[in-house]
């Protein structure tokens, strides 16, 4: 079973200069064909830009590079669009669900929570990422909401996948934020997506965290160093991440 770790959105901050990440979606080979964990942007948004986008881009460095859409890349692997029969989404901000178009028919599993955010009236500043045109060509959900199960220390809806698969709820960068759990050949890997800072860098100032990410990332930092043989990894991060596992 293979875990290739793609960057499908390069945004970089102005200040401090140094911030430099991408964000992180797994293409997972299952016994279902391939399941992809979050999209990035999608090819359109490298044409149509959408004002959210055009926020980020004014006020960070985005290359806006559509070689780094997932579909390209999963090309570059070998396989075709129609390959990835799911598509697993931590939540449905623009840069996490902006691929969706690109695997028109690929099933798309995520918190029935954060589905009503996307799909309701804004409540929060967080919902202004959402762009409904993501899901204009009509993708097939599965909605859960059933977290009754355990994985490890955290409540749990177990994915209808082999290897072994997990949506944990963490809510509160948005409504319905969740994590997913994947067992590989090495071990578990935690992909936290946008609960904690690049990479669990505990550098970046708690409360800017607190506000944008929601309250879980210290719980996260207490559990990576309780258990460190599961492997973490975020939403978003740094750039050398993704040169190490090239």
């Amino acid at each position: 079973m293979t875990i290739h770790f793609l960057n499908c959105f390069t945004c970089n901050a102005r200040v401090p200069a140094h911030w430099q990440s991408g964000t992180l979606c797994l293409l997972i080979e299952t016994n279902q064909g391939l399941v992809l964990v979050d999209t990035g942007l999608g090819q359109d948004d490298y044409v149509h830009r959408t004002g959210v986008l055009r926020t980020f881009q004014a006020v960070s460095i985005v290359p806006m590079n559509p070689e780094e859409a997932a579909v390209r890349q999963i090309g570059r692997l070998g396989y075709r669009p129609e390959d990835v029969r799911h598509i697993v989404l931590t939540h449905m901000h623009f840069d996490h669900c902006g691929g969706l178009p690109d695997f028109p028919h690929a099933r798309v599993h995520v918190h029935r929570r954060e589905y009503e955010a996307f799909m309701g009236r804004p409540r929060r500043w967080t919902d202004l990422a959402y762009v409904r045109r993501h899901v204009a060509h009509g993708p097939q959900f599965e909605l859960y909401d059933d977290t009754t199960a355990r994985w490890l220390d955290f409540e749990a809806a177990r994915l209808p996948f082999e290897p072994e698969m997990w949506l944990v709820p963490l809510f509160g960068h948005t409504r319905g934020h969740c994590g997913v759990v994947v067992h590989a050949d090495t071990g578990w890997l935690f992909h936290v997506a946008d609960a904690a800072p690049m990479g669990l860098d505990e550098s970046v100032p708690g409360l800017l965290v607190h506000l944008v990410l929601g309250p879980h990332a210290p719980r996260l930092h207490e559990f990576s160093a309780a258990h460190p043989e599961v492997r973490m990894t975020t939403g978003h991060m740094w750039l050398d991440f993704f040169a190490s596992v090239k």
